[in-house]
C-alpha cells in the first residue's frame, strides 16, 4: 500500500509539471503573438508579417526582408512602438512577479509591490524631480529620483519594523502603511505647486508614452536579475509558506531570505515603478489567478505569473493605446480591473475564507 501511494504521488507530480509546462508555453505563444499583433496596432496600422519581417531584419541583419517596404514602417515599429510595447510587458511581469514574493513572505492575500510603501515612495521622488525641474540626467533624471526614493522608503519601513523580535509580517505592513500616508501627505504638499500639479498627477497615472530602448535595457537587465534570485529561493519561499517556526526547523534561514527576497522584490518593484509611473493591482491580480490555476509552487508560480503580468499590462497598454478613441493613463484602466478584484479579496479575507 505505501509502494502504490508513493507511485500515485510520482503520477500526480509528473501530471502537474506537464500541466504547468503547457501552461507555460501556452502564455508563451499567447505572449509573443500579442507583441506582433500590438506593434501592428496604432494610427498606422501594420500587418503582421510585416512586423515579424522588420524584427527579423532588426536581429539577423537581412535588408531581403524589406525590400519594397515603405521606409517609415521600420522607424514606427523598432523606434516608436516597440520599445514602448516591451516596457509595457516587462513591467507588468516584473510587478507580478513581485507580488507573488511578497505574498509568500507576508502571508497575506492582499499584499503586493507597493504594500511596504515602494510606490509612495517612487511617487515622492519623482514629483520631488519634477517640482525642482531637475534635469542633470537628461530624460531619466525622474526615474532616477523615482527608483532612490522607493529604495529610500524600503529602507525606512526595514529600519521601522525592525525589533527585539525580528522581523514579521506585521511589523512590515503597518510600517509601509505608515510611512506611505507620510510620502502621501508629502506628495499633496509638493502638488501645492500649480505649474507643475498636472505634470506630477499625469506621471502619477502611469504611462508608457516616449519609452526607449535605455528604457527596456534598463528593466529588463534589473527584471533578468529578480527572476534569478526568486527562482533560487523558491524553494526557501515554499517552505516558509508553512509558517517561520517549521520553515526553520527545516533549515531555512527565515530572516536572511526575508531580507533578500524583500530587498529584491523592492528594487524590482522600484524600477518597475519608476520606468512606468504608478501602476497598481498587476501584483495583487495576476498571482491569485495563477495560483488558481498552477498551484501555489513557487518554482512554477513565479515564470507563470510573468508571462500573465506581461500578457495582462501589455494588453492594457494596447487598449489605451490603439483602440479607445482618446489614450488614458494605463494606471487608471488598472485600477478600475483591479479595484473590484480586491474588494472580493478583502471580503474573502475578512469572512475566514482561505486563500
Amino acid at each position: 500500500m505505501p509502494v502504490d501511494n508513493a507511485t500515485d504521488r510520482v503520477r500526480i507530480k509528473g501530471k502537474l509539471r506537464d500541466m504547468q509546462t503547457v501552461q507555460m508555453l501556452f502564455l508563451a505563444t499567447l505572449l509573443g503573438g500579442l507583441l506582433v499583433v500590438s506593434t501592428g496596432m496604432g494610427f498606422i496600422k501594420i500587418p503582421a508579417a510585416a512586423v515579424v519581417k522588420i524584427i527579423l531584419n532588426k536581429i539577423f541583419g537581412s535588408p531581403d526582408l524589406i525590400s519594397g517596404m515603405n521606409e517609415i514602417l521600420p522607424v514606427i515599429v523598432m523606434d516608436v512602438r516597440l520599445p514602448r510595447i516591451l516596457s509595457a510587458a516587462l513591467v507588468g511581469g516584473g510587478l507580478a512577479m513581485c507580488g507573488v514574493v511578497f505574498q509568500g513572505i507576508l502571508l497575506n492575500p492582499l499584499a503586493d509591490p507597493y504594500t511596504l510603501g515602494v510606490s509612495a515612495g517612487a511617487a515622492f521622488g519623482a514629483a520631488l524631480a519634477i517640482l525642482l525641474n531637475v534635469s542633470a540626467l537628461g530624460v531619466y533624471s525622474v526615474p532616477v529620483f523615482a527608483f532612490l526614493g522607493a529604495v529610500a522608503t524600503l529602507g525606512a519601513v526595514i529600519y521601522l519594523s525592525t525589533g527585539s523580535g525580528g522581523l514579521s509580517s506585521n511589523n512590515l505592513i503597518l510600517s509601509g502603511i505608515i510611512v506611505a500616508a507620510i510620502l502621501s501627505a508629502g506628495i499633496s504638499f509638493l502638488n501645492m505647486s500649480d505649474e507643475q500639479v498636472a505634470v506630477i498627477i499625469f506621471w502619477l497615472m502611469g504611462s508608457f508614452a516616449s519609452k526607449t530602448w535605455g528604457d527596456v535595457g534598463l528593466t529588463a537587465a534589473c527584471i533578468s536579475a529578480g527572476v534569478s534570485v526568486f527562482l533560487y529561493f523558491a524553494r526557501e519561499l515554499n517552505l516558509m509558506s508553512l509558517g517561520n517556526q517549521m520553515a526553520s526547523s527545516l533549515g531555512v534561514d527565515t530572516r536572511r531570505v526575508t531580507l533578500i527576497l524583500l530587498a529584491t522584490a523592492s528594487v524590482v518593484a522600484a524600477v518597475c515603478v519608476s520606468v512606468s509611473g504608478i501602476i497598481g493591482f498587476v501584483g495583487l491580480l495576476v498571482p491569485h489567478i495563477m495560483r488558481l490555476l498552477s498551484g501555489p509552487d513557487n518554482r512554477r508560480l513565479v515564470p507563470l505569473s510573468f508571462l500573465a503580468g506581461a500578457l495582462l499590462l501589455l494588453g492594457a497598454d494596447t487598449l489605451t493605446r490603439a483602440v479607445l478613441p482618446t489614450e488614458i493613463p494605463i494606471g487608471v484602466l488598472t485600477a478600475l480591473i483591479g479595484g473590484p478584484f480586491f474588494c472580493y479579496l478583502f471580503r474573502r479575507q475578512s469572512t475566514g475564507r482561505a486563500w
